[in-house]
């Protein structure tokens, strides 16, 4: 006999473990549904924190923002009932006009139509 064949004939055989693969396929299953629920409520979450109102009202509030380069931008923003047009950029932010009298009622305009997967999401979210 060679030496490794002697070698081989002396030493224990190492035991491979039995592996379920039906096991596994529910671990890596039951995980991503858990990961897919964690993200779903997460999202829930950001968007119940993100309704709450300030006890009293708000008294400033940003109605449109309108980019015009990259670092500059044009925003119209409501103040104790008065509106403002006001330039915000690199420089600072300037008052560029103040609307006098009071700011007319807000009318929402009709939303474009979503996209199939952001109205299912938007669905899921109403009814939770």
């Amino acid at each position: 006999m060679s030496i490794v064949s002697n070698i081989l004939a002396r030493a224990p055989m190492a035991s491979v473990p039995d592996i379920s693969v039906t096991g596994e396929l529910i671990r890596v299953v039951l995980s991503l549904g858990a990961i897919v629920a964690l993200i779903f409520a997460a999202g829930w979450l950001t968007r119940r924190l993100q309704s709450r109102q300030v006890v009293g009202g708000r008294r400033l509030r940003c109605i449109e923002t309108m980019p015009i380069s990259t670092r500059e931008r044009v925003m119209l923003i409501e103040a104790d009932g008065k509106r403002l047009l006001v330039g915000v950029g690199a420089g600072g932010v300037r008052a560029l006009h103040v609307y006098e009298g009071e700011a007319p009622v807000d009318v929402t305009p009709a939303s474009a139509p979503l996209p199939p997967f952001a109205e299912l999401l938007r669905r899921v979210g109403r009814k939770s």
